[in-house]
């Protein structure tokens, strides 16, 4: 099988501009289907911004609501999948006239559109970052998703959920031959997108494509600076395409027949000893 050409889009949009930054995703799509990519990776919030404060739960939206129509038109235009972010509102409600929301909670998440701008996958964050986080996001509780997409079997994750490595393993386990990571990782924990990431594609033999935010954006005690960074790992342990600091829409290959190779070569799995890993499990003394 060929490899699968995937782009990864380093951005924090516009915060606050959610009609803003769905025009900057179609603009990406139609780079990244130009450059021959099958799918197209956002950071985390991205459809929102992250550090936007009371603005999550005037911004969040159903996970079918108005901004998903958008994406999928974006994808079907363009016959390119897309990973994207956003804050979900659970059920059916909608933000009051207010701006406060009606209580329902809200996830932070991320949807997988498929070329034909179908649903592929839902996944809500399930490891919540900082007090600003959980002020605001209800945690998920599904740690495994998965959809199928050009011959590769991928899943899903959020920042600070790819930092534990029983998380990653779980998917590994699962089959996750490329795992989707949007992110606003920011400084000084860069070196989770410099050491960590292409070590856990490494240990768990798949591919991960992180995909951060950049610059500045929040203010006060929710002021960030983004440190971009954005990588597609191998499971070799090498970052196949690295971005800088900035804005950047940055390429890289999945290649099915090298991560077939490397996981024949690779004992990190067969030689598990499962029985011998009960304190995971177990409750912190």
């Amino acid at each position: 099988m060929p490899p699968s050409r995937i782009a990864l889009l380093q951005s924090s949009g516009r915060p606050g501009d959610t009609v803003k930054n769905l025009e900057i995703l179609a603009g990406a799509a139609r780079e990244a289907a130009a450059g021959g990519a099958g799918l197209l990776v956002c950071p985390e919030m991205f459809l929102t911004g992250y550090a936007i404060g009371a603005d999550v739960a005037r911004l969040a939206e159903p996970a079918d609501g108005p901004s998903a129509g958008a994406v999928s038109r974006i994808a079907a235009e363009h016959g390119i999948a897309v990973l994207y972010g956003y804050p979900e509102r659970s059920g059916d409600g909608d933000a009051r006239s207010d701006g406060a929301g009606d209580g329902a909670p809200v996830h932070n998440s991320a949807r997988l559109v498929g070329p034909d701008g179908s649903p592929l996958a839902d996944y809500r964050k399930t490891h919540l970052f900082g007090g600003f986080e959980r002020e605001v996001f209800t945690p998920g509780d599904t740690p495994v998703v998965q959809a199928d997409l050009g011959g590769l079997r991928v899943g899903i994750m959020i920042c600070y959920d790819v930092e534990f490595p029983e998380n990653v393993r779980a998917h590994a386990l699962a089959g996750t031959d490329l795992l989707l990571v949007p992110t606003a990782q920011m400084h000084p924990f860069q070196f989770v997108a410099e050491s960590l990431v292409p070590v856990r594609a490494f240990e768990n033999q798949m591919y991960v494509a992180y995909v951060n935010r950049t610059g500045h954006e929040g203010a006060g005690a929710d002021a960030f600076e983004f440190v971009g960074l954005s990588c597609l790992a191998g499971p070799d342990g090498l970052a196949r395409a690295r971005a800088g600091r900035g804005e950047e829409l940055l390429f890289g290959d999945v290649d099915p027949d090298f991560l077939r190779a490397s996981r024949a070569a690779n004992p990190y799995l067969r030689d598990r000893r499962p029985d011998l890993y009960g304190a995971l499990t177990r409750p912190r003394t």
